[in-house]
């Protein structure tokens, strides 16, 4: 079955491949979805912005994936992870980063 999880990554996470890394690890995992740079949400990711992603696939590879954004590639600092769980509205091919 088909889970979907919304995950918003605070923390010093632009401008040092957090991206790049997950989309790679979305990619080993099978998952599909996106992931990008959020500036205009303050009152979410602080004034210095952070990542939002979408991680769709099976439960186990979606918790997997959460599980490594916590800690993130190494020149990263992971604050904080918040992780909504939601109902699939469409159903993502691939990983991709948005701009």
């Amino acid at each position: 079955m088909l889970k979907q999880a919304r995950v918003f990554i605070k923390g010093d996470v632009i401008g040092v491949g957090f991206r790049a890394w997950t989309k790679i690890q979305a990619k080993i995992l099978g998952l599909s979805g996106w992931i990008r740079n959020v500036f205009d949400k303050e009152v979410v990711f602080g004034p210095g912005g952070g990542v939002e992603a979408l991680f769709q696939g099976d439960e186990e590879k979606v918790k997997k994936i959460v599980d490594l954004v916590k800690k993130g590639p190494p020149i990263s600092r992971v604050e904080d992870v918040e992780i909504f769980w939601q109902d699939p509205k469409e159903v993502f091919e691939g990983f991709e980063i948005k701009k």
